[in-house]
């Protein structure tokens, strides 16, 4: 396995991506130069002696799971990937026990949203891929994920040499780096980003521009309680996490999406994060959302802010 994007190519041929054929080859590679990683080359090692296994199913649906031939060493091989922020996967065998239990999101997000099937999507922001996975397995034609770090497309392409499914991708891109095609898209999903975006409505604007009349916005963000208008702008980090700009209220998330031109606009979840969803594990061992709660006040951030909560919220382009 390699990172080899011809076959993405071959696929948007005769589509409205059909233009990035020629944009893309130069944005990759500029998103995959070594200067970006100095572990880059030695994961494209990693991902070349991947081993090719006999496999007698692949399950996306309920979760991400290959069943087939046992391979000794394939833990290790991909524990040269650390560390693994999104799954869970469960990979011959192995069971990739990532930091986030990122089925929980999908299992908040997925009975609220309009059917994927046949549809094309855009999952900004999507780490190595794990949602884009479970929209495959909801049946979407073509699943786009973006994601600046060289890391997690490694990590993508790692899973894609065993689940064998050409329905999803991830570019080493940010969503300023994907070229402008209006209306090509009919879900685009943006979770976890919002907040590290320095003007929020910029960045909604930016989603919306990507959707066809009718298309769904699928947005999931931290929020804080409070009156619309209002948002939590941190002086410093939040939850020792940096570029953290802005964290609205439920009601000023909805007001901006409203405000951006979108409509039917649902916050179908707030949930506040556990350590149970987000936690060091064996496959992620730096510090976790443990780490970030003050000891003494679990309701609080170490810095004094709110500890994380997080909404779903669902839009329609006009």
């Amino acid at each position: 396995m390699k990172i080899d994007y011809s076959e993405f190519y071959q696929l948007l041929e005769g589509t409205e991506l059909e233009p990035w054929i020629e944009l893309l080859p130069e944005r990759i590679a500029h998103g995959l130069r070594y200067e970006r990683h100095g572990l880059l080359p030695q994961w494209e090692e990693m991902l070349a002696q991947l081993p090719k296994l006999e496999r007698n199913s692949v399950e996306l649906k309920d979760e991400v799971r290959i069943e087939g031939v046992p391979f000794e060493g394939l833990e290790e091989l991909l524990k040269q990937f650390h560390p693994w922020r999104k799954g869970p996967y469960h990979i011959h065998g192995v069971h990739i026990d990532t930091e986030w239990h990122s089925d929980w999101k999908w299992d908040r997000v997925q009975p609220y949203i309009q059917s994927l099937q046949g549809r094309t999507v855009l999952d900004v922001g999507c780490g190595n891929g794990y949602h884009c996975w479970r929209m495959v397995g909801e049946g979407a034609g073509l699943v786009v994920g973006v994601d600046p770090s060289p890391m997690f497309v490694c990590q993508f392409f790692a899973m894609k040499h065993f689940i064998q499914n050409p329905r999803a991708w991830v570019l080493p891109l940010g969503i300023e780096d994907v070229p402008e095609t209006p209306g090509a898209f009919d879900t685009v999903f943006s979770m976890g980003v919002l907040y590290h975006r320095k003007s929020p409505m910029e960045h909604i604007g930016q989603l919306k521009s990507f959707l066809r009349p009718g298309g769904e916005l699928v947005l999931e963000t931290l929020v804080v309680d409070g009156p619309e208008g209002y948002s939590l702008t941190p002086n410093g980090r939040y939850a020792k996490m940096r570029n953290v700009w802005a964290i609205p209220s439920v009601q000023t998330l909805e007001t901006w999406l409203h405000q951006c031109g979108l409509n039917n606009v649902r916050t179908v979840d707030v949930t506040t994060t556990s350590s149970d969803e987000q936690h060091s594990t064996d496959w992620m061992t730096f510090e976790s959302l443990p780490d970030f709660l003050d000891p003494s006040d679990p309701t609080k951030t170490i810095e004094g802010h709110p500890a994380p909560k997080r909404a779903v919220v669902v839009s329609k382009c006009s």
